[in-house]
């Protein structure tokens, strides 16, 4: 076996802490490029409540499976999205003086009538998900 010099060693040192510095500093860059997005969504609709709850212009956030959800009673009829940004993953919420969703992380803001991005730096619209009333009930997800 051969004996490693105090030279070869801090070189194979320097070249470790490198490579964990440039890792350190690339990662979070892909990461902004590449935010996460919803996998999971519940098997069953979710109940967010009665429709006599819900009066025009209100919305809030529900859990829908692992994620949030964000329920809204637009001029158009009810709309759900995932509450979660598609810029960094904040949460997005209603801003009822508005009239849209508004991500309080870097100031995105998304339309209710259909998610697209009105302005900031969302990349895109916030996922939709189905609405649907049986018997006075709001449910969001597949067909009940």
């Amino acid at each position: 076996m051969s004996k490693i010099t105090r030279r070869d060693f801090i070189k194979i040192v320097s070249q470790v802490l490198s490579a964990t510095g440039v890792g350190v500093i690339v990662a979070p860059i892909v990461a902004y490029f590449y935010p996460s997005t919803l996998e999971e969504t519940p098997p069953e609709p979710v109940r967010v409540g009665k429709v006599d709850e819900l009066p025009e212009n209100e919305g809030g956030v529900v859990q829908y499976g692992r994620y949030p959800a964000i329920v809204v009673n637009t001029s158009q009829g009810l709309r759900a999205y995932s509450a979660v940004c598609t810029h960094l993953a904040c949460i997005v919420k209603w801003n009822k003086k508005i009239g849209q969703f508004a991500c309080p992380c870097h100031a995105g803001f998304y339309d209710p009538i259909d998610g697209h991005v009105i302005s900031g730096p969302p990349p895109r619209p916030l996922a939709s998900i189905p609405v649907n009333i049986v018997d006075g009930e709001i449910y969001i997800g597949e067909k009940v």
